[in-house]
């Protein structure tokens, strides 16, 4: 597995892609509190591998400024207002891609489109994955985000099956700007 990871990070770095691997989910989340500043802001989507990661709740108790959409309390409209300021307004936003694969592209489902717009636009973006989203092949990944990834979610937000979760698929290639785009794959199983 290790020289796949390696080969991995080597296909991102001649893509513009700054690429890393941690053994455990505890030096990710101090690798991300070393890159983001206490003064920045931070946007984020829905992610069960960033819940497990806790590191919402570090950036949010160190000082942060975290546009959360899922305080409770908030109503449809203000959690959207703060999906949106997070995607367009934060200096880093954090995300986990629904599938890797092993070629080097990232693949990304979402609902609402913040997602596909904070990873696409924004200042800084911050991926985390766990090894079990590696797939062989951009065909592989984009089946295992369909197939696999996507009733599990259905599931886990209560979402109507007669209703389309997965609205826009974003597939990341490569990057324009250089260092922008920062990629930790993590050496455990993390999120679906």
């Amino acid at each position: 597995m290790e020289k796949e990871i390696d080969n991995l990070i080597k296909h991102w770095q001649k893509r513009n892609i700054s690429g890393f691997y941690y053994r455990d989910k505890e030096e990710v989340a101090r690798k991300i509190l070393e890159i983001i500043p206490v003064s920045a802001s931070v946007g984020f989507c829905g992610s069960v591998t960033l819940e497990e990661l806790g590191i919402i709740k570090q950036l949010e108790s160190r000082g942060n400024k975290v546009f959360n959409p899922y305080l409770p309390g908030l109503s449809r409209e203000e959690s959207l207002e703060l999906r949106r300021q997070g995607a367009q307004q934060a200096d880093y936003y954090l995300a986990s891609a629904n599938s890797v694969a092993q070629t080097g592209e990232l693949v990304f489902l979402s609902a609402y489109g913040n997602r596909s717009a904070g990873i696409s636009y924004a200042k800084n973006v911050i991926i985390v994955c766990g090894i079990n989203k590696l797939s062989e092949n951009l065909d592989k990944a984009l089946e295992r985000a369909k197939v696999y990834a996507t009733p599990l979610n259905y599931k886990r937000l209560n979402w109507s099956p007669d209703k389309i979760m997965c609205c826009q698929v974003l597939i990341i290639e490569a990057e324009v700007t250089p260092d922008r785009l920062k990629v930790i794959l993590v050496g455990e199983k993390l999120g679906f």
